[in-house]
């Protein structure tokens, strides 16, 4: 299989310097490319490190997080960074009301900014969203009507952004189908109680479908109580394609090159 993780996270991996393991450990499973995901100042800077220094394998996606609110942030560094030809897209962004709601508006106000930093650069958005559904879709709804302005007088409109991690319901799902964006799957869908989920998951059109492993979190079964890596997404695709009634083969294929028309990449 040529698999594609679409949302990874390296931070731990670089503290403990096991970097070129972890990629080592993905070249084998079949893990051809990954987008590494940043959210911080410090994570912003280690991305885009880590993919220029592994171009081909890695791209970058920078960006201020729901839980950055009360740390420093530097629009002028990230724009920067955001113009490196290694980054992607700009992400993770998004909402999470789940530990912390009475931040909502707070999380808003920065949600908004990021989608704005975006949509001013024509990068599409890695997307976090818990327990915020409705107002995520406002605000993403927003960003699609400045995104179709944006590319106007392009032929076929580049794909806004993703939901990544996505454990909503159908309802949730189709509302950001209707929007344009894609919609990504973790090892969450191999879990014992993630039936409805998977069931969702069978209903995405194959054309908006990512996989991903938003490591080192998640891990997949049967991989439960190891750390988390770009290597397990290949268990991924597997659950999903059963869920779907097609090979992991076929489903790998088709979200590789989903991811490819994503960040728009070569392949």
């Amino acid at each position: 299989m040529k698999l594609f993780d679409t949302h990874a996270h390296f931070d731990s991996f670089a503290a403990e310097g096991s970097v070129g393991a972890v990629l080592s450990r993905a070249a084998v499973a079949g893990v051809e490319r990954m987008c590494a995901v940043g959210s911080s100042e410090a994570s912003n800077d280690l991305v885009v490190r880590l993919a220029r220094e592994n171009p081909g394998v890695l791209a970058a996606a920078v960006g201020y997080d729901r839980d950055q609110l009360d740390k420093p942030r530097d629009l002028d560094k990230l724009a920067a960074l955001a113009a490196d030809p290694a980054v992607v897209a700009v992400g993770e962004i998004g909402l999470d009301y789940y530990y912390s709601a009475e931040t909502a508006p707070a999380q808003r106000a920065l949600f908004g900014q990021m989608l704005e930093f975006a949509a001013h650069r024509g990068l599409p958005v890695i997307v976090h969203s818990r327990y915020a559904d409705d107002d995520t879709i406002d605000l993403l709804g927003e960003f699609s009507t400045v995104w179709k302005k944006t590319f106007h007088s392009v032929e076929n409109l580049p794909p806004p952004g993703i939901l990544h991690c996505f454990t909503g319901d159908a309802a949730f799902a189709e509302e950001l189908l209707a929007l344009g964006y894609f919609i990504s799957f973790s090892g969450i869908v191999s879990f014992n109680n993630a039936g409805p989920l998977r069931e969702t998951a069978r209903h995405v059109p194959e054309d908006r479908l990512l996989i991903e492993t938003d490591c080192p979190y998640l891990t997949p079964k049967p991989f439960r109580g190891k750390v988390n890596e770009p290597a397990f997404v290949a268990r991924v695709a597997e659950v999903l394609a059963e869920a779907r009634g097609t090979t992991a083969e076929a489903l790998a294929e088709a979200t590789f090159a989903n991811a490819l028309r994503m960040f728009r990449m070569e392949g």
